[in-house]
C-alpha cells in the first residue's frame, strides 16, 4: 500500500485519490488479496463524518513529506561526501554518480505517488538536482558572481506559487512585493501539473524560474538572484533556511519563535491571500526589528 502512496484511515482501510490509476491499482491489490484466500473490497467513498477532505489530504502530505525527508538526509550525506571546491577524482566520481542515480529514482518512485504536491519534494528535488549538477562538473558552491537579474524584467508579473503557502514561500512573497515589485500579483495553483501562462513568473515550485538551489530555500536564491545584500535580509534568509530545510545549518535563535508563529498562522488561515497578507506583516515586523538591532 505504501508502494502505491495510499495512507491509512484506520485499521486495514486505506485511501487513495479517486482517479482511474488509483482505481486499478486497487482492482489488482484486490485480486492477488482473493487469489491468495482472503477477502477485500474496493470502494469509492465521500465522508460525511469523521475526516474531513482537508485531514485526509494532510495525511497524504505527511506521508511524502515523511519519505521526502529522509531521502533528503541521504542526499545531504552525498552532499558532504563531496569536496567543497575542486574537482572530483575520477575514482569517486561513478560511485557518486550511482548514488545520485538511485537519489534521483527514489525521488521519482516519491513523485509518482505525490498526489497533493508535497512541500518536502520542493526541498529533496533542489538537493538532488544540485549533486547531479556538481558531478557534471558545475559549481561546487553557490555562484557568488552571477550578475544580478534585472528588477525591470520582473516587475508588473503575476508570480505563481503552489496552493497552502507556509514558510519560504511566505517569506518569498513578502520579499517579492516588499523589494522587487511592490505591484506585485500572486497566484496559488496546483504544485503539480501547472502550465504557466503568459507573463508569469514561477517560485517555490517544481521547474520554476526562482526555487531550491542545491541547499539552498528559494528566500535564499531569491537573495543571491537580485543581489541583494541587505544584512537583516541575510538573518531573515538563516531562519527560514533552518525552518524550512530543517538541517540546522545556523542555528539561530529566533528559528523556534518564528517557526511557531508561522506554524499557527497556517493552523488559523486556510486562505492563502489572508495567509500572505499576515505572514507579510510579521515579516515585515521581522526586518524592521533585526535591521535595527544592527544600526
Amino acid at each position: 500500500m505504501h508502494r502505491l502512496g495510499a495512507v491509512a484511515i484506520k485499521n486495514s482501510v486505506y485511501a487513495l485519490p479517486a482517479t482511474d490509476a488509483a482505481r486499478e491499482d486497487f482492482a489488482w491489490v484486490h485480486r492477488e488479496i482473493i487469489d491468495g484466500g482472503g477477502e477485500a473490497s474496493v470502494c469509492e467513498a465521500r465522508f460525511f463524518a469523521g475526516l474531513s477532505d482537508e485531514q485526509i489530504e494532510a495525511l497524504f502530505h505527511a506521508a511524502r513529506n515523511a519519505d521526502c525527508e529522509a531521502l533528503a538526509e541521504e542526499a545531504r550525506a552525498v552532499q558532504k561526501a563531496l569536496p567543497r571546491r575542486g574537482s572530483i577524482p575520477e575514482e569517486r566520481r561513478a560511485e557518486l554518480a550511482g548514488e545520485v542515480a538511485r537519489l534521483r529514482k527514489q525521488l521519482a518512485d516519491i513523485a509518482a505517488v505525490d498526489f497533493f504536491a508535497s512541500t518536502g519534494r520542493v526541498t529533496v528535488e533542489g538537493l538532488v538536482h544540485g549533486l547531479e549538477v556538481r558531478l557534471e562538473g558545475g559549481a561546487s558552491e553557490p555562484s557568488t558572481k552571477r550578475q544580478p537579474a534585472a528588477l525591470a524584467d520582473v516587475r508588473g508579473r503575476t508570480w505563481v506559487t503552489r496552493k497552502h503557502i507556509h514558510v519560504d514561500r511566505i517569506a518569498s512573497a513578502w520579499l517579492i512585493r516588499r523589494f522587487l515589485d511592490p505591484e506585485a500579483r500572486f497566484k496559488f495553483v496546483s504544485g503539480k501539473g501547472y502550465t504557466p501562462e503568459p507573463g508569469e513568473l514561477r517560485f517555490d515550485m517544481f521547474e520554476a524560474e526562482f526555487t531550491h538551489e542545491g541547499d539552498r530555500c528559494t528566500f535564499e536564491v531569491l537573495l543571491e538572484r537580485f543581489g541583494l545584500a541587505d544584512p537583516a535580509l541575510g538573518l531573515i534568509a538563516e531562519i527560514i533556511h533552518d525552518i524550512d530545510l530543517k538541517d540546522a545549518k545556523f542555528n539561530r535563535p529566533e528559528r523556534p519563535g518564528v517557526e511557531c508563529l508561522v506554524n499557527g498562522l497556517a493552523m488559523v488561515e486556510r486562505d492563502d491571500e489572508a495567509r500572505l497578507a499576515r505572514g507579510a506583516a510579521l515579516f515585515g515586523d521581522l526586518y524592521e526589528s533585526l535591521a535595527r538591532k544592527r544600526e
